[in-house]
């Protein structure tokens, strides 16, 4: 074999390979991006637990909360609460596969009390953000 027909051979094994590791980066987003595509402004806390985690934003007096399980595909029960101190929690509970929520509530300068569950597994943050 001529050494043009090895560095064509040898080009196209390169281009496979970069092409290929550009879809395992690209593959399924994680939850810091998915997490940024449902809740507005910026990550100010990240709950996390034994089957997932609470992704918390706030922007302008409003806080943001995303809970995501720690495998996404299967449904599972998940729960998400937000509550800021002297309001009710909005929550959003159910069987899901990727995510809980968003859930967001006005709190302006108040503490919330962020909550979130994946199956067994839960987290609870007591007054933050104050």
């Amino acid at each position: 074999m001529g050494s043009g027909v090895i560095r064509r051979r040898l080009a196209l094994v390169m281009a496979v390979l970069t092409a290929s590791g550009l879809l395992v980066l690209a593959g399924p987003g994680t939850a810091d991006a998915e997490a940024a595509a449902l809740c507005s402004g910026r990550k100010v806390r990240t709950l996390p637990f034994s089957t997932g985690s609470v992704h918390v934003y706030k922007s302008r007096g409003y806080i943001c909360a995303v809970t995501f399980p720690r495998r996404p595909g299967a449904r599972k029960h998940m729960t998400v609460s937000v509550r800021a101190r002297g309001s009710r929690p909005a929550v959003d509970r159910g069987r899901y596969r990727n995510h809980a929520g968003p859930k967001t509530v006005h709190a302006g300068h108040r503490c919330v009390w962020v909550k979130g569950s994946v199956g067994s597994g839960s987290v609870s943050s007591g007054w933050i953000l104050c």
